[in-house]
């Protein structure tokens, strides 16, 4: 098991948003958890990586316990977070940006080598390598999020909402390059409010509402299950 939640509560400043969630993700697998604005999925991407400051329960990646760790040190653990709003530097190049993203490795020779293998999955960086990032579109920013996130050579990559605001080609993108992460045998975690492309990409699925875990089932389950489609899909 790459990622195990037990019993995890959270919230700020005295006020829970999280209660007893518990969930899990595996080696090379994709899990979406959905739910409507409020029910705590960002909450719970920013309690795995420490940006919380109040915890209790527990978090282990392949059995090491995070809830001592410190973000910097979680992401060296091997868990990278793309947050929702975009994160990378506008005035920097697409270049800078990357190099950036390596600030932990001590060997150039790795960070080189690293810079070379995400420039192959995402040849667009390779071609605007002196762009300044901040003159990207919204789903060309978020790729590069993505390449950045990729130089520690994660293990689980968490994403909170990565197609929002994108046009419709840029989505697919994104949901492709998940995939391909994916066949990479990376771990990925994601929130993601456009339910029928997330759950298409993903191995299995939980439903949060309040905090809590309502469902969870293999993705393609959750995408045929009656309550799902009512709730978060529009249908009936």
């Amino acid at each position: 098991m790459m990622l195990e939640i037990r019993g995890l509560n959270a919230g700020y400043a005295g006020r829970p948003i999280l209660g007893n969630v518990s969930m899990r993700v595996d080696a090379g697998e994709v899990v979406t958890v959905i739910g409507h604005n409020g029910a705590g999925k960002s909450t719970l991407l920013k309690s795995v990586f420490n940006l919380v400051p109040w915890r209790e329960g527990a978090i282990e990646l392949e059995g090491r316990d995070l809830l001592p760790l410190s973000p910097d040190r979680i992401l060296a653990a091997g868990i990278a977070y793309i947050p929702q709003n975009r994160s990378v530097f506008p005035r920097l190049t697409i270049d800078e940006n990357l190099r950036m993203g390596g600030y932990l490795l001590s060997s150039a020779k790795r960070l080189a080598e690293r810079i070379d293998a995400v420039r192959q999955l995402f040849p667009m960086l390779a071609q605007r390598a002196t762009q300044l990032a901040g003159t990207l579109s919204g789903g060309e920013q978020r790729m590069l999020e993505l390449a950045r996130a990729l130089l520690m050579d994660p293990k689980l990559l968490m994403l909170d909402e990565p197609s929002i605001g994108l046009a419709p080609k840029m989505v697919d993108a994104v949901f492709n390059a998940v995939r391909l992460l994916r066949d990479q045998g990376k771990a990925v975690l994601m929130v993601e409010q456009n339910v029928n492309k997330a759950l298409a990409c993903s191995d299995r699925g939980y439903v949060m509402e309040l905090g809590e875990i309502l469902l969870e089932d293999q993705a393609q389950r959750l995408i045929g299950d009656r309550r799902v489609a009512q709730l978060y899909m529009g249908r009936r």
